[in-house]
């Protein structure tokens, strides 16, 4: 693809009119070595992206619509950046039947770009092997659509390996009787528990027990200007990166 500095990446951005989309557009704008060559809104076709010269974009869109986004991108020899949520095991394996008829295309996928949010699932997959006990609690705005997040999935998933590598079973809890729910979801085994609330933005805390202690972590974004670092590396790094990559650490140097 031709544009016009070589040192630049020239950067769509899908769903350009929510929140997280404008200040990526934001961000991208800010950015010396990018290029915001397209936004697109709900009623845009994906070919402005193609038409525009996108080598990469960003789906900052909703759950029903960011898998088609994803398969035409990867058609079109364009990798893909994507902080939509929704995403369970089949459909990511069905990214990864795609990219293999894609040769060199990068696809990153990531439950959140904030890189407090990546270190605290990395210390959480740490920590699982050392407790009994452990537990997530995620509180975001009410007016996300999906829950459990897919962080908090991602996380529940990072404690479920450290568990299994530390050779603990499950989780003790006698509870026999929860007509209501009051436990919360379980997630690979750990149960997580979702606050919707005004004011909040995107927050996590999980909790470890073991004999007579509580080790916490928590991690808070106040603002969606957090995500970006995420999202700026997440663009520079995918089309270094081919093939299918779920999370941000994926892209982090964490051992």
């Amino acid at each position: 693809m031709t544009h016009d500095d070589d040192r630049t990446i020239p950067v769509a951005v899908i769903g350009a009119g929510g929140r997280m989309g404008s200040e990526a557009c934001r961000a991208i704008e800010a950015a010396t070595d990018l290029e915001l060559v397209a936004r697109l809104g709900r009623e845009d076709s994906l070919q402005a992206v193609v038409d525009a010269g996108a080598a990469v974009a960003v789906d900052l869109t909703v759950p029903s619509a960011t898998r088609d986004n994803v398969r035409f991108l990867v058609d079109h020899g364009i990798h893909a950046v994507v902080g939509t949520t929704g995403w369970d095991e089949e459909s990511l394996d069905a990214v990864r039947t795609r990219l293999a008829d894609a040769e060199g295309v990068g696809v990153l996928i990531a439950p959140n770009f904030a890189i407090g949010a990546v270190l605290a699932m990395r210390f959480a997959e740490i920590a699982a092997r050392y407790y009994d006990s452990a537990e997530i609690i995620e509180m975001h705005h009410p007016d996300k659509l999906d829950a459990p997040s897919g962080t908090a999935t991602h996380t529940a998933a990072a404690i479920a390996r450290g568990r299994e590598a530390g050779g603990l079973g499950p989780v003790p809890d006698a509870t026999e009787k929860d007509p209501l729910g009051a436990r919360g979801a379980l997630v690979d085994g750990i149960h997580v528990h979702a606050v919707r609330q005004r004011g909040l933005v995107a927050h996590e805390v999980i909790q470890f027990g073991g004999a007579g202690e509580q080790f916490t972590l928590r991690h808070d974004s106040f603002d969606r200007a957090s995500f970006m670092p995420g999202v700026l590396l997440g663009i520079r790094e995918v089309a270094s990166r081919p093939g299918l990559t779920v999370g941000l650490d994926g892209y982090l140097d964490l051992g």
